[in-house]
């Protein structure tokens, strides 16, 4: 399974009750998005993670990359922009995407006051209008439902990059300013030695019984790993949490 479909199994495995204001805080973040176009020239991605679509807002920057949509807007039925996408460096869409979902991860270990202070940025390769590759800055937030713990929209910035950052990619904390290379990031601190020891059995086949006859512990030790395991990866099942756990490298 690659790394797109991880995430659209992530995003649509998600809680979205109903009830909640979905479309009135929709045609916010739209504007919001509207207006970042305009005032930074970028093209704007808002996606829609409950609805499996996507707005696309397209700033002066669309012209250096033989768009030439200034000042339109596109809606699409999919969270994916692959119009954009395919002028992204092929090394650097695989890049994206999985930062992207360690991204996600990495969110979701955040309290929920402090999500908000979070954002990913990335140098990629893009091709203008020539077809020469040029840097461009994308930028990611992650943006709650109103009520509730599952992450709804994603928007996503293309721009020109003004100034280098740090490492391929980057989490940045607006509030503070502090920056962590995502992939210095250590992965192996979400799971305990023990944990990922049990998930390494786990992803072997081997049944509860069995993992605790190889670490000489009990099946009752056993299951609380597990359980422990579920809820620091966000999953819902053995089987998630080993797919989960190899994208992040973590066995």
């Amino acid at each position: 399974m690659n790394t797109t479909a991880i995430l659209n199994k992530e995003f649509s495995g998600q809680d979205f009750t109903e009830g909640q204001p979905y479309a009135e805080m929709l045609d916010r973040y739209r504007d919001l998005a509207c207006s970042y176009a305009r005032i930074e020239n970028a093209i704007a991605v808002l996606s829609d993670l409950r609805a499996g679509s996507s707005y696309v807002y397209y700033g002066g920057f669309s012209r250096t990359l033989g768009i030439d949509k200034s000042g339109k807007e596109d809606e699409l039925s999919s969270i994916w922009e692959d119009e954009i996408f395919r002028l992204i460096h092929p090394d650097d869409l695989s890049a994206k995407h999985l930062h992207e979902l360690r991204f996600f991860h990495f969110m979701k270990r955040r309290p929920k006051r402090e999500r908000t202070d979070y954002y990913l940025a990335s140098k990629l390769r893009m091709k203008n209008a020539t077809g020469d590759y040029v840097p461009v800055l994308h930028r990611m937030f992650y943006i709650q439902v109103p009520c509730g713990d599952s992450f709804w929209l994603a928007m996503c910035l293309y721009g020109t990059l003004p100034f280098d950052i740090p490492g391929q990619c980057v989490i940045i904390n607006s509030v503070n300013g502090n920056i962590t290379e995502l992939d210095k990031q250590d992965s192996s601190r979400i799971l305990s030695v023990r944990e990922m020891q049990v998930l390494y059995l786990i992803d072997k086949g081997l049944t509860s019984k069995g993992i605790a006859e190889t670490l000489s512990v009990s099946v009752h030790t056993v299951s609380r790993h597990r359980q422990e395991i579920l809820g620091k990866l966000q999953v819902k099942n053995s089987i998630a949490a080993c797919r989960v756990a190899k994208d992040l490298k973590l066995i």
